[in-house]
């Protein structure tokens, strides 16, 4: 089963990293990330960007209205990711709780990724989803 854990912090947790050097972080993150591959399971992993560079698109009306981040009244950011394929719930939550760079402000949301085979095969968005997947080598 493919796990997506979700990095989240508040503004203030973000604020108390600035002491931590970049080598530092990356030291950190990189040990972590070697023991998933070590382990077999890490499928992908991705930081993002500033919230500062954020554009927001919002479906509110028509057309929608496009503006400029950071994010109005943001409690937690999505500051990354990890991609992970586990056998369990359980074990992804294992994974999260060994995270590095995390305390007080910190969180780690954890949702399955649904795989094609759960929808409808009979459907013709999900047989041309299907076929890019085994022609991209994904299936």
């Amino acid at each position: 089963m493919k796990y997506m854990l979700i990095m989240r912090a508040t503004d203030e947790a973000y604020a108390g990293m600035a002491d931590v050097s970049m080598d530092e972080m990356i030291e950190l993150m990189g040990r972590f990330q070697e023991e998933m591959l070590r382990a077999g399971v890490l499928l992908a992993a991705e930081g993002l960007d500033d919230p500062a560079d954020t554009v927001v698109v919002d479906h509110g009306s028509e057309p929608p209205v496009v503006t400029d981040g950071p994010y109005g009244e943001t409690k937690e950011l999505f500051g990354g990711f990890y991609l992970l394929n586990v056998a369990s719930r359980e074990e992804a939550v294992e994974w999260a709780k060994r995270a590095p760079g995390t305390g007080p402000g910190f969180k780690t949301e954890i949702r399955r990724v649904t795989q094609i085979d759960e929808f409808p095969q009979d459907n013709e968005w999900i047989r041309k989803e299907r076929a890019w997947r085994e022609a991209t080598g994904q299936l």
